[in-house]
């Protein structure tokens, strides 16, 4: 197994768990202020590091530092709000399986615009892990009741959120290899925040003001930035630059069968036959994918 393999299935395991977490963080704060909150906590712990660690500048031009920052402000403002908007509406096991069309985003655009190509090993490890995550999301998908809706509203936000995590790595994946992996999440979390900031002047809110009479949860607040952006952002980046971009994104697909596991383990979720066959085809799936 290669580096950036092991960071993708690291990445996506961080984010199983995030999942998880954002989901009782959403009960209490909307998608927006959670995002910026955690934005802000995980700046904060981007810049302690790159001082702690004394990681040298990034060599950018005007054009790599604009990319970098539209990659934040799409892949971490405008996807992330939408991302937790989804996950009020649909439940993180529903929210979840809308991951399943990450990576065919991520090939097409990668096919498209990097002129990266698969070998058939990885195309039959494409099909078993898209195959699994169907299995689990048919699962998942059967214990929820929601609005009809609701659910539509759920399914249109998440997977544009979807869309906009693809457009946001592939945009930066002709600089990741080249550049300090620490300054470009740094970067790419200052475009975010931007973004952020830009939405609350347009909607005339102040995040302050938002903020009153809220009970923060502040212990699970840190958690949730540190495991579900700090770890998952760096690993999931980090896959990205030392894997291409297909391998990468398909990895990143396993988050669905963790999400299940960790359902079952956490939230006492049954753990039913079709959960498993689900989870045998992804893991089936990521072994055709390492042994490619």
């Amino acid at each position: 197994m290669g580096l950036g393999e092991a960071l993708s299935i690291g990445s996506a395991l961080a984010w199983a768990v995030a999942v998880i977490i954002y989901k009782r963080l959403g009960e209490t704060l909307p998608p927006l202020l959670l995002n910026l909150l955690k934005n802000l906590l995980v700046l904060g712990m981007l810049l302690l590091s790159v001082l702690a660690l004394r990681t040298p500048l990034p060599h950018l031009d005007a054009l790599g530092v604009g990319v970098t920052l539209l990659s934040g402000l799409l892949g971490m403002a405008a996807a992330d709000s939408l991302y937790f908007a989804a996950l009020n509406k649909l439940g993180a096991g529903r929210a979840g399986i809308l991951g399943n069309l990450y990576s065919p985003f991520v090939i097409v655009l990668s096919v498209l615009f990097l002129g990266e190509t698969m070998r058939p090993l990885q195309w039959l490890g494409f099909v078993l892990v898209s195959l699994g995550v169907l299995v689990v999301g048919h699962a998942q998908g059967q214990a929820a009741a929601v609005d009809r809706a609701r659910a539509r509203r759920g399914f249109i936000q998440g997977i544009a959120a979807i869309f906009l995590m693809a457009v946001a790595i592939v945009l930066i994946k002709p600089w990741l290899a080249w550049q300090p992996l620490l300054w470009m999440v740094l970067l790419r979390t200052l475009g975010g925040l931007l973004g952020l900031g830009l939405v609350f002047t347009w909607r005339r809110q102040s995040p302050l003001h938002c903020l009153r009479g809220r009970r923060l949860r502040w212990p699970l607040l840190l958690l949730a930035a540190f495991i579900g952006q700090y770890v998952a952002v760096l690993l999931w980046v980090g896959g990205y630059k030392y894997a291409p971009a297909t391998v990468a994104a398909i990895l990143n697909e396993t988050s669905s069968a963790f999400i299940v596991l960790l359902a079952a383990l956490l939230l006492r979720e049954p753990l039913t036959p079709r959960k498993l066959i689900g989870v045998s085809c992804t893991l089936a799936g990521v072994s055709c994918l390492l042994l490619a």
